[in-house]
């Protein structure tokens, strides 16, 4: 099995385009770095399943072990996006037995009212460490590794 690098790029969609067939768009964000574009093909993940519009705060993942096209502004093919919410953090991470990332930059404790499902939107009845884990969260603590307890995860089966 592949090993996947997920890159995140967090922006606003300045505008969603046609791609070159009719069953993918051009998605173009402004970041804080400047401008990335992003190729939403049938096999990106959408967290919830959400209509991309522009306007919209999202943060997409890339594969960074994938090779890209040296162009400017940049252009990725992303493997999942989520539409953001106000003061919303997303991370996708592989998260050991005892839910520390794979980098150790965050902490997972589950809480009774966090939401596990998969990439379709099912319930996940399993234990979620030792997974790759799309993690949404709004607040850490200051401790080292910084720990939350996530508003969502979705199990990346």
């Amino acid at each position: 099995m592949r090993n996947i690098h997920y890159i995140p790029v967090t922006g606003t969609i300045l505008n969603l385009a046609a791609g070159s067939d009719c069953c993918s768009q051009m998605m173009t964000l402004r970041t804080e770095s400047g401008i990335v574009n992003f190729i939403i093909g049938p096999d990106t993940l959408i967290i919830d399943q959400r209509q991309l519009r522009q306007g919209m705060r999202v943060t997409a993942f890339y594969d960074g072990n994938m090779p890209v096209p040296l162009i400017y502004p940049p252009q990725y093919r992303a493997l999942v996006a989520a539409a953001l919410r106000r003061d919303e953090q997303v991370l996708i991470s592989f998260f050991d037995r005892n839910l520390l990332s794979a980098d150790q930059s965050l902490k997972l404790n589950i809480g009774r009212n966090t939401q596990i499902t998969t990439g379709n939107g099912q319930r996940f009845p399993c234990n979620v460490g030792n997974r790759t884990l799309f993690v949404s969260y709004t607040a850490t603590t200051r401790s080292i590794p910084p720990q939350t307890t996530p508003e969502r995860i979705v199990v990346l089966c």
